[in-house]
């Protein structure tokens, strides 16, 4: 006795069809959404950070990424060049006294402001933005006063160093 058959089995061409919903749907689990801007804050990397009081002025760096060696958050020194998540571009010298992060944060805020302004003028005609690495309770207890200026881009990686040349 013959087996009935399905209209799309009779049909390989409806097959195919058919299952195009299904490799549509497929494919939007493969493709990875276009990143989001991100916005980085003064919680974002600290002065405990490991290698982050590896990074003199003017280099490049990566985002903290974790390491099975380290076991622990890391940035790593990276060329400019090479492409980076973020620039150093100066340092500020807190004052002495007790650690209070308010007020610490509020000092760094506006410092690493005034040496944004000084070299690209604004986040909008730049497309670039800053932040302050704070020194912790911990570091702050350690006799670090030092409060690093970061610059990144919102939208991606920095092809090469964004301090404007002499």
């Amino acid at each position: 006795m013959p087996v009935a058959r399905t209209a799309a089995a009779r049909h390989p061409a409806r097959r195919l069809l058919a299952a195009v919903p299904s490799l549509l749907a497929l494919g939007t689990l493969l493709v990875e959404p276009s990143p989001a801007a991100v916005h980085k804050d003064d919680t974002f990397i600290t002065a405990e950070t490991s290698g982050i009081l590896n990074i003199e002025g003017a280099e490049c760096f990566t985002d903290p990424t974790y390491s099975v060696t380290a076991d622990d958050e890391i940035v790593l020194y990276r060329a400019c060049r090479e492409g980076a998540a973020n620039q150093s571009y100066g340092f500020l010298s807190a004052d002495e006294g007790p650690y209070d992060r308010a007020v610490l944060a509020d000092f760094a805020w506006r410092g690493c402001e005034r040496g944004f302004r000084h070299y690209w003028t604004s986040r909008e005609k730049s497309g670039l933005d800053f932040y302050p690495v704070l020194p912790t309770g911990e570091t702050w207890a350690d006799g670090d006063r030092d409060i690093m200026c970061v610059v990144y881009d919102p939208d991606g990686e920095l092809k090469e160093s964004q301090l404007p040349t002499a």
